[in-house]
């Protein structure tokens, strides 16, 4: 038995049915779709990456990394290079257009966030969702939760 109550399944819910719009209404402005916002990102932070890295990061298959990947190089967002002591792998690098895009991919959902904590929330509201925001880092981040 972990300790799960049946508050803690009716919060889940609860909490997964309240960011759901958020996330939607966020991704509305982008042209590009989560997945391939993932990939641009990492590799903005992180420098260059495998396709079998990415993979891993954005928790999708690699075929589905290599299949935008192919997109995100037709779109010229990020270049394939070959790597000098195995031919057989490629990293995927960043281009300027590709840092641009990811400005603006990122600016777009932002600017809605940004008016409605603003015009939307009183003060106290404000500081209150401020609180939370290390709690949902902790949800997102990559730890174990054995």
């Amino acid at each position: 038995m972990t300790g799960e109550t049946m508050a803690d399944h009716v919060m889940t819910r609860s909490l997964f049915e309240t960011l759901l719009p958020l996330l939607r209404r966020l991704n509305a402005s982008r042209t590009l779709s989560p997945g391939k916002l993932g990939v641009l990102r990492h590799v903005a932070e992180h420098g260059r990456a495998s396709t079998s890295e990415l993979a891993a990061v954005v928790h999708v298959s690699p075929q589905a990394i290599s299949l935008a990947a192919r997109e995100l190089e037709r779109l010229q967002l990020v270049m394939r290079v070959p790597d000098a002591e195995d031919r057989r792998r490629a990293w995927i690098e960043l281009t300027d257009a590709g840092r641009q895009k990811l400005a603006q991919e990122s600016a777009a959902g932002q600017g809605w966030l940004d008016r409605a904590i603003t015009e939307r929330l009183t003060t106290e509201e404000r500081e209150s969702l401020e609180a939370v925001i290390p709690i949902l880092r902790k949800l997102g981040s990559e730890a174990s939760v054995d």
